[in-house]
C-alpha cells in the first residue's frame, strides 16, 4: 500500500495530525493518498504510538515528532512540518474528497493573495454522510458574503463571516504560508483556537477564499476531543471571549447562550 509520492514541484502538503489511536486514520489517509493531485503528505503527532507508526509504514508517510504544548500549539506545529506554499492539517478523524487538492491548487492560482482558502463541507455520523442539517444551513448562512464575492480582502468583511459564529471548517482550510504570521493557532483556547486562528487573521492582510463545494467530511463522534470538551462546558466560556471582540459584553453573552443550542449538533 505504498503511497504515490508527490512530484518535487508539488505546491500542496497534506499534515495528518494524528493524536494517540484514531481508529479512523487510516480512512483519512486513504482519502489524502487518492487525490487526483499529487499532493506532498506526512503525518505530525506528539503522541507517536506503534498504531501511527505501522500505518506510517504501510503506506510509505514520513512521520514528524513534536513536543505537545496545547490544542493550538499542536496545530501551530503541524502547519509547520509541511515545505509547501499551501498546507492543509488533515484531521486524523476526518476525509477529503479525491478533487480536493486539485481545488485547492486551482484556486491558489487564482487568488494568490489569500491567506486562507477553505472549502464547504459534509458531516460523517454513523459512516453516514449528511450534506443538509440545520447547523450546516446556519454556518452557510453565515458565509452569505463570501458565498457571493468567492474572496474577501478588506478586514470588514472577513470579519462579517466570523461575527456570529465560527462558520469555517478547521479541517477544510488550506494555509497560504507566505500570507499567515508564524504563530497562527497561539491560544489558550482548548475549543475555539480555530475562531481564534480566523479571527486573528481577519486582521491582518490577505483575503479569505472560498470553494462553495463540500470537498471534506467532517467526522461527529462522541469520542473527540471536541465532544469531550463541550461536555466539560468549556466551550461556552472560550465561544463569550470571542464574541468579545466582536460585541460589546451584553450582546456577547445572548450571542454566547444562543451558541450553546449548536452544541446539541455534536453529539450522536
Amino acid at each position: 500500500m505504498a503511497n504515490l509520492k508527490a512530484s518535487s514541484d508539488s505546491l500542496h502538503t497534506f499534515v495528518i495530525l494524528a493524536y494517540q489511536e484514531s481508529p479512523f486514520l487510516e480512512e483519512c489517509i486513504k482519502s489524502v493518498t487518492n487525490q487526483t493531485y499529487h499532493s506532498k503528505i506526512v503525518i505530525a503527532t506528539t503522541t507517536k504510538n506503534t498504531h501511527i507508526a505501522n500505518l506510517a509504514k504501510a503506506y510509505n508517510l514520513k512521520i514528524i515528532e513534536g513536543k505537545h504544548t496545547n490544542i493550538g500549539g499542536d496545530f501551530d506545529f503541524a502547519i509547520h512540518t509541511g515545505d509547501t506554499p499551501l498546507v492543509t492539517i488533515a484531521h486524523q478523524d476526518d476525509t477529503y474528497e479525491k478533487n480536493y487538492s486539485q481545488k485547492i491548487v486551482e484556486t491558489y492560482k487564482k487568488h494568490p493573495n489569500s491567506s486562507i482558502i477553505f472549502t464547504d463541507y459534509f458531516e460523517i455520523r454513523n459512516k453516514k454522510y449528511i450534506y443538509t442539517n440545520a447547523l450546516l444551513k446556519i454556518k452557510r448562512l453565515l458565509l452569505t458574503p463570501i458565498r457571493i464575492k468567492k474572496s474577501l480582502k478588506s478586514r470588514y468583511f472577513k470579519r462579517s463571516i466570523l461575527r456570529f459564529g465560527n462558520p469555517i471548517c478547521c479541517p477544510a482550510v488550506t494555509f497560504v504560508i507566505k500570507n499567515c504570521p508564524k504563530d497562527i493557532f497561539k491560544s489558550e483556547f482548548k475549543c475555539d483556537c480555530d475562531w481564534h486562528a480566523w479571527e486573528k487573521l481577519s486582521t491582518k492582510k490577505g483575503a479569505f477564499t472560498y470553494i462553495p463545494e463540500p470537498l471534506m467530511g467532517h467526522r461527529i463522534s462522541e469520542k473527540s476531543t471536541t465532544t469531550d470538551i463541550i461536555n466539560q462546558g468549556i466551550r461556552t466560556k472560550e465561544d463569550y471571549q470571542i464574541f468579545k471582540r466582536f460585541w460589546p459584553q451584553l450582546i456577547a453573552k445572548t450571542f454566547t447562550k444562543f451558541y450553546q443550542k449548536s452544541e446539541k449538533s455534536n453529539k450522536l
